[in-house]
């Protein structure tokens, strides 16, 4: 084999490659005793049938078969002995073939460019801690007891109010006449909530035990009976009990029914959770930071095919007229994310940075502790979606990555409290949706900072959860929740 390199434009090479028809035919040859030992051609014993009578059957097949191979093997071994690593597929254009003749043919591709890494020596980072109040752990535990009412029955004189629960047997009708699903049994509705038809709770405010209460109200749009939709029903309601919200005590009993071994196990993994929570988010912004300053690198030349291809992903959803008028400012943010991608996997390459199957068998397991009682799903979709596994393998790679370049950065460590956390976050937020507002005008999601077989980069604008502000009433220690956040590698 014999390899010339052309180049051509930036990044854009033609390697002519010849290869001499002496060693196609020796190739030939190969294939053809190969299958001599399996054809079987009428009067001719297995193994015995000459080669001519076989080039006759078979040879533009061999032929294809053999030059298809040649070409691929050739071709890895060229850009391999030049050095060059291909962004994307590299083209092949076939100048002279032919059994009988040398092989010449020109492979047309874009490489990837020289990546310097040194100035990733230079990133600064603020890493922050927490001071975590253990008023906080109790003040949570207080937020998740008011959401776990318990109710007691009352006495058979009490009469129902607001934020009583009712229980009650139905019988419904419209126009005096009965319908499909009209009666249930042992209905429960706390009143206030409005959770069942629209105005129906409120009627049964003021009910006793055994009493019987007419309700009337129109059924919703989304009732399943099509033609009674918005007609007036009355519900006769038999009511069976009116209990009393009562109030949850927090205490050792509480915190085992939690998960915990005690109240202060409870409020030990609670104010561990709070902190992991802040130390999450804060994270995040810190790895943030690093991209930022990672996006400020200039790279002469970044590849053309590469920046086509991730302008389209950033316009799909967007119609023509839209893109044209977009087109510079999405090349421009197509240009940043791969720059940084290929910063970011040239980076592990050079650190040797890979992601095991045990890895990624975590953060699956970890998905299935987030959607309890759906782990089949979640298991199915992984086996049926390979890219979406390739996904996530890459949401680790880049996890890993991100985590030892701060190893290498100049931390400056702080110490701030629960407000100047929830304010960072805030600002951050805040930071985050202007770049949002101003970049993108349709609704679409493919802003994750993803590094794909041609090493691209997609950088994801995440809002950040201030734990003062999640749902910290639904909060449960059987139940914490990481979130984690691509490419193959």
């Amino acid at each position: 084999m014999k390899v010339t390199v052309k180049n051509k434009k930036g990044l854009e090479k033609d390697l002519k490659v010849f290869i001499d028809k002496k060693t196609i035919a020796t190739q030939l040859e190969e294939k053809y005793e190969e299958i001599r030992k399996d054809v079987v051609i009428k009067g001719f014993r297995p193994g015995k049938v000459p080669t001519e009578i076989i080039k006759r059957q078979f040879g533009k097949a061999v032929y294809g078969e053999v030059i298809d191979k040649l070409i691929k093997e050739t071709t890895t071994k060229a850009l391999e002995e030049n050095k060059i690593k291909p962004a994307g597929q590299p083209k092949i254009d076939l100048k002279t073939f032919g059994e009988g003749k040398d092989l010449e043919y020109i492979i047309s591709v874009t490489e990837l460019p020289n990546i310097k890494l040194t100035s990733l020596e230079t990133i600064k980072v603020d890493e922050y801690t927490v001071k975590i109040d253990p008023k906080e752990a109790d003040k949570r535990i207080q937020e998740i007891a008011k959401s776990q009412k318990n109710f007691k029955d009352a006495e058979e004189s009490y009469v129902s109010k607001k934020n009583d629960l009712v229980v009650f047997d139905y019988k419904a009708t419209v126009d005096g006449k009965e319908f499909k699903g009209n009666e249930a049994k042992n209905t429960q509705l706390e009143l206030g909530k409005d959770l069942f038809i629209k105005g129906f709770d409120s009627q049964l405010e003021g009910v006793k035990k055994n009493d019987t209460k007419i309700v009337e109200v129109s059924l919703p749009e989304n009732f399943p009976e099509k033609e009674l939709v918005n007609k007036k029903a009355a519900f006769e309601c038999n009511i069976v009990s009116v209990k009393k919200p009562e109030e949850v005590i927090v205490n050792d009993d509480f915190a085992k029914n939690m998960g915990a071994k005690d109240l202060k196990n409870l409020k030990e993994l609670i104010s561990k959770q709070i902190d992991e929570e802040y130390k999450n988010s804060l994270s995040m912004i810190t790895k943030k930071k690093i991209i930022e300053q990672i996006e400020k690198n200039k790279l002469d030349d970044l590849p053309s095919n590469l920046i086509e291809q991730e302008t389209k992903i950033l316009s799909q959803g967007m119609k023509e007229e839209e893109f044209k008028k977009n087109k510079k400012s999405l090349e421009e943010q197509a240009k940043k994310r791969i720059k940084t991608g290929l910063i970011l996997n040239a980076f592990g390459e050079k650190n040797n940075i890979k992601v095991s199957q045990e890895e990624l068998n975590v953060e699956i397991q970890k998905q299935f502790r987030m959607m309890p009682g759906q782990e089949k799903i979640v298991k199915e979709y992984y086996e049926k979606n390979p890219t979406a596994l390739d996904s996530l393998r890459g949401q680790i790679y880049e996890e890993k990555i991100l985590d030892e370049i701060k190893k290498g950065a100049k931390i400056n460590k702080k110490n701030i409290t629960k407000s100047e956390a929830e304010k960072i976050i805030k600002e951050e937020n805040e930071k985050n949706l202007k770049e949002q507002e101003k970049f993108i005008k349709h609704d679409h999601d493919h802003d994750d900072h993803k590094l794909d077989d041609e090493n691209q980069k997609k950088a994801k604008t995440k809002k950040l959860d201030t734990p003062s502000k999640s749902k910290k009433a639904k909060t449960s220690i059987k139940k914490t929740k990481n979130k984690k956040k691509v490419s193959k590698k």
